[in-house]
């Protein structure tokens, strides 16, 4: 059994976590001049692309990471903020209120084994950061969002909030409660102005993906050369890996104003995977 990460937790030492953000600055021109994101996992991976796509859109960022030393400097790129906090630590959520206009609840982790063989702490772990972190920020925001009768929730699913694939239970799962979870948000937030949504990407060009490899070539018994053709890419009508751009490019337009009726979905982005 092996874990690959991206983002936000990868089991290892904690870093000292800073508070949470404040008020802080608002950026100047664009289509989100004047909103506040907060974008977790965002030091790499779609979570950098997500900061850097509201950025360029006027918004001000915060960059929400484990990796204090790399959200820093993805913050600065953007003139953004960082909040270096380990999301594991749920005790610490609980309490918050913050103020965001557009939460992007990003932050993932990977564990692939047999059900029989799944450690207990490591399905718990995946669904702690990925299912009870959306449910405890989602918490966090609403109130704000609710009195300015603005809000965007978008939550990074995957096709595996779609689909299942075998070695992968407490991923999988997390994702499908995931689905839930934004839908109820999007069924609460509707009179305020809040809107939740999906996005479900096929595998990404990421370090979670390209980790990811070499777990499947020993899990399946195959080279890593075949991994892509035979496992990663089989259901996809489009034989390559998304782009984080790609993705990021769909969350920018999930937090505009032209995107306000558009609000419980699960936007896939699978090369056709999930047509099957």
């Amino acid at each position: 059994m092996a874990a690959v990460q991206e983002n936000d937790d990868d089991g290892g030492t904690r870093p000292g976590a800073s508070a949470p953000p404040g008020a802080g600055p608002l950026a100047g021109a664009g289509p989100l001049a004047g909103r506040r994101a907060i974008v977790t996992g965002g030091a790499s991976g779609i979570g950098a692309a997500c900061v850097r796509e509201l950025a360029a859109q006027g918004a001000f960022v915060v960059v929400v990471d484990r990796d204090a030393e790399g959200a820093g400097v993805l913050a600065k790129e953007v003139d953004g903020e960082v909040w270096a906090v380990d999301l594991l630590e749920t005790g610490e959520l609980e309490d918050l209120a913050l103020e965001a206009d557009i939460l992007v609840n990003n932050a993932g982790i990977q564990v692939l084994s047999p059900i029989e063989e799944f450690d207990p702490a490591d399905f718990r772990r995946i669904h702690t950061l990925m299912l009870e972190v959306p449910f405890l920020l989602m918490r966090a925001v609403l109130p704000s969002m609710y009195r300015k009768k603005f809000g965007r929730i978008i939550n990074v699913s995957s096709v595996h909030g779609l689909r299942a694939s075998a070695f992968k239970a407490a991923y999988v799962s997390a994702k499908h409660g995931l689905e839930g979870l934004s839908k109820v948000a999007a069924l609460e937030g509707g009179p305020h102005g809040v809107t939740s949504n999906c996005v479900n990407p096929g595998y990404v060009r990421t370090p979670l993906v390209e980790n990811q490899v070499a777990d499947q070539a020993r899990v399946h018994g195959i080279s890593e050369g075949e991994v892509l053709e035979r496992i990663m890419l089989t259901e996809s009508a489009v034989k390559r890996l998304v782009e984080p751009s790609e993705v990021a490019s769909l969350v920018g337009w999930l937090a505009s104003e032209q995107a306000g009726m558009v609000t419980g979905a699960s936007y896939a982005m699978d090369g056709g995977w999930s047509a099957r």
